[in-house]
């Protein structure tokens, strides 16, 4: 079973905690965490280059000058793309470069990213951070009291307004509500620092699917044998 550190509200170190198997302990995918991530990056692209081809530029349909005797190259127009004006050869079009994936492919990916993280022991769990306004300075020095360098993904419990606005102007720091960060987002880190009321929650629904799925299973069974 995969371990984080834990730090407490002040910043002292507590003891290591357990983390989630279903997420936590999954076997990391690279084929997948290559596939989401390529799919991600294409879907940030806003396909918006164009430029005009030699049918698009508007003149030129006139022979410039006759096909011989001229001692010139032959020319057909003066909009080719070989032409100052002219079009260009092979012109990219705008067009989506949207990828869809299964949700499914997703969510596996998203579990093999931490998975990763907390095999490389770079996952840490800390008390909420209750800041009654933003505070950069504060957020700033927590973390580095706790040990988290690079590039680090905060993930609150649910949304927490005083601690995106403190880390907004931080390049190294990104914050997400637990659950809605892409994975991505987790490999772009270099630690993820977890709420632990975030990873009590998913564990406990984790629990109640679990218990969900075999209730259903039994009576289905039930049914199948009255049947």
């Amino acid at each position: 079973m995969a371990k984080a550190r834990y730090y407490k509200a002040d910043g002292k170190k507590g003891r290591a905690r357990a983390l989630p198997e279903a997420l936590f302990g999954e076997v990391v995918n690279e084929s997948v965490l290559h596939t989401v991530v390529k799919a991600h990056l294409a879907n940030q692209r806003q396909g918006t280059a164009s430029r005009k081809s030699r049918g698009m530029v508007r003149g030129g349909s006139r022979k410039p000058w006759r096909q011989k005797g001229t001692g010139r190259a032959r020319q057909g127009t003066i909009r080719a793309a070989q032409w100052v004006g002219g079009g260009r050869a092979f012109p990219p079009q705008s067009h989506s470069w949207r990828q869809r994936l299964p949700k499914k492919v997703k969510a596996l990916g998203r579990r093999s990213a931490l998975s990763a993280r907390a095999e490389g022991d770079r996952v840490v769990l800390i008390d909420p951070l209750d800041f009654e306004k933003p505070a950069t300075r504060n957020l700033v020095r927590y973390l580095e009291g706790i040990g988290v360098e690079g590039k680090a993904l905060l993930l609150t419990h649910g949304l927490n307004r005083n601690v995106v606005l403190s880390a907004r102007n931080v390049p190294n720091i990104l914050v997400r509500p637990f659950g809605e960060e892409s994975t991505y987002d987790i490999l772009w880190s270099a630690t993820v620092v977890i709420e632990r009321p975030a990873v009590e929650a998913s564990r406990e629904e984790q629990m109640t699917e679990t218990v969900s799925g075999s209730e259903t299973q039994s009576t289905e069974s039930e049914e199948m044998g009255n049947a």
